[in-house]
């Protein structure tokens, strides 16, 4: 796949994500422009729930693997939120891959991990400074070298219980 625009491959996510909804039998569409917190929209058919669904992208993974985010996450916690990080693989015959995670679960993570990213010495013992910016990553560990129960908690494997995991929607009850 040669998506070189960020926007573009931000849209190819959000599509994608449409197309696994409305593929499962889910009323599905972009929110509008400028909608707070939610890219997309989804409802079941038959109970008439309704969730909102945030869709961050990357294609090449970067250095630690991780899609981009703000402080501003930390603070978007809602029940019927959901993100969907989704994965573009880098040739075009190979299917997505979409971790779908409740913005609670995104919050404290990101949260959590920051505080500790802000309280360990940088690589010459410096002190982080406060920046807006964050990362959800798959591994915390590789990037934050230091034996704490947070790293712990989000180190390898902590999101595979999310990948694919589109029951959490929690549509169908």
């Amino acid at each position: 796949m040669a998506i070189g625009n960020t926007s573009l491959t931000g849209a190819a996510g959000e599509h994608y994500v449409i197309f696994r909804l409305l593929s499962m039998g889910y009323i599905a569409g972009l929110a509008p422009e400028g909608a707070p917190s939610a890219d997309i929209i989804v409802t079941d058919i038959k109970t008439r729930k309704s969730v909102a669904i945030q869709v961050k992208t990357r294609m090449q993974k970067g250095f630690d693997n991780g899609w981009h985010m703000k402080e501003k996450h930390e603070l978007i916690s809602e029940d019927n939120l959901y993100y969907c990080f989704v994965d573009l693989p880098e040739d075009s015959h190979s299917a997505p891959t979409v971790y779908v995670l409740p913005s609670k679960v995104v919050a404290e993570a990101l949260y959590q991990v920051h505080k500790v990213w802000l309280a360990t010495p940088g690589k010459k013992g410096q002190a982080h400074k406060q920046t807006e910016m964050r990362r959800l990553l798959p591994d915390y560990s590789k990037t934050i070298k230091v034996d704490n129960p947070v790293i712990k908690k989000y180190s390898k494997g902590w999101l595979e219980k999310y990948k694919e995991n589109w029951e959490l929607l929690n549509l169908e009850k």
